[in-house]
């Protein structure tokens, strides 16, 4: 075996365990769920409801099942068995022991409903997304370049196992779309579906058009919005929405469609080397991509709870990334080219000047690897989007 990667999540998980009688962790297949359970929690009896046994008897038996299994125990892919939900919040209510259970699950569509239906107020919800910068840097495993950070992508088996990322991809597309797919959506078509997921790579980064998007996959407008949702409840794509305050300008109101991973997003696009994304047209879009991918692991791995957004006018005036702060806005501008120019500079200061008086935070996040000091912006290499101190 390679390298066991510490994950920032493991100490926040672990100060909310005394506090909570139920613990949940989401986030896609195979991104180090299981391994951080067991690692953090290995006096938990650790059991899966993959196992068609197992499930069978916490379907049937529910109750049987929890005398089993009374506490300080781990129920992994736990919403293939919904039954067991409503039992379970009876159970902490009688018992008040903290950290009586903790689940976990990669389809965040059926945990989350569960959990809000029959544990809100009794659980502590966590993500687990594919590694971050700063775990990489951590370990000496970030890469030295852009190209080859996007091309691998971030799932720990990767590093772990040393899996070539081609054959990592090809089996993570195949796996996910014959086992979850067919199983929630009973997709006949699972060819189409798979060109749909190709024709969202293709607009990684850009403006959500559902009917662009269904018209060319010949699919209704309907089933395109299941697919789309089904693909975000599993954490393949999310969307980022746009900031609507209104600066006196016609404001875009769609979303923008992101991968969690670009490893798996130049894989759908048919880019398997650094060679090939440096001279491939999708460039900017990917990195971008991944910048931004990087700040929703970042959000979730250190529990930060911010809200991020882009923003765009009707004019096409637009910025990448935007948190609302106390007194204004950070922005952030996402380019790929590993020279700073003035020019580079031009949407952040036009948006200043929109949202004056507030104040504008502006960063330049770029493909170089070295951060600039420039006396009115914060200038940060892609490989610095890492610790708790940059916002």
């Amino acid at each position: 075996m390679g390298t066991f990667v510490s994950r920032q999540l493991t100490p926040i998980i672990e100060a909310q365990i005394s506090k909570f009688p139920v613990l949940a962790v989401t986030g896609p297949r195979q991104s180090g769920k299981t391994t951080l359970l067991k690692n953090l929690f290995s006096h938990y009896r650790y059991v899966s409801l993959e196992n068609p046994n197992t499930r069978e008897f916490a379907t049937v038996d529910p109750v049987g099942f929890l005398n089993q299994y009374d506490k300080f125990v781990i129920l992994d892919e736990v919403q293939r068995a919904p039954s067991l939900f409503s039992y379970i919040q009876a159970r902490v209510d009688e018992s008040g022991l903290m950290g009586q259970y903790i689940l976990s699950g990669s389809q965040n569509f059926h945990l989350l409903n569960n959990i809000t239906q029959s544990l809100a107020g009794r659980v502590a919800l966590f993500k687990l997304l594919p590694l971050d910068f700063y775990e990489l840097g951590s370990e000496q495993l970030l890469e030295t370049t852009y190209l080859q950070a996007a091309i691998k992508g971030f799932y720990p088996a990767i590093f772990d196992r040393q899996i070539d990322p081609v054959v990592f991809y090809s089996n993570y597309l195949q796996t996910y779309i014959e086992k979850d797919v067919t199983e929630l959506l009973n997709i006949k078509e699972l060819k189409i579906f798979r060109t749909f997921v190709s024709l969202c790579a293709g607009r990684a980064g850009q403006l959500l058009n559902i009917s662009a998007l269904a018209n060319e996959c010949d699919i209704s407008v309907n089933t395109a919005r299941a697919w789309l949702s089904l693909l975000e409840s599993s954490y393949i794509i999310f969307l980022l929405q746009p900031y609507h305050q209104n600066f006196n300008k016609r404001q875009i109101k769609t979303p923008k469609l992101y991968f969690y991973d670009t490893g798996l997003l130049s894989y759908l696009l048919g880019i398997r080397t650094p060679e090939e994304l440096s001279e491939n047209r999708s460039k900017g879009q990917v990195f971008e991509n991944m910048v931004i991918a990087e700040y929703q692991k970042k959000n979730h791995h250190q529990y930060l709870h911010y809200d991020y957004f882009f923003w765009q006018d009707s004019n096409g005036n637009e910025v990448d990334l935007l948190r609302k702060i106390s007194n204004g806005f950070e922005i952030a501008e996402i380019k790929a080219t590993e020279t700073v120019s003035n020019s580079l500079f031009k949407e952040m200061d036009r948006f200043e000047q929109i949202a004056a008086p507030a104040i504008v935070e502006k960063t330049l996040i770029y493909g170089g690897n070295e951060n600039e000091n420039w006396s009115k912006y914060k200038v940060m290499s892609w490989k610095n989007i890492q610790g708790p101190s940059n916002s």
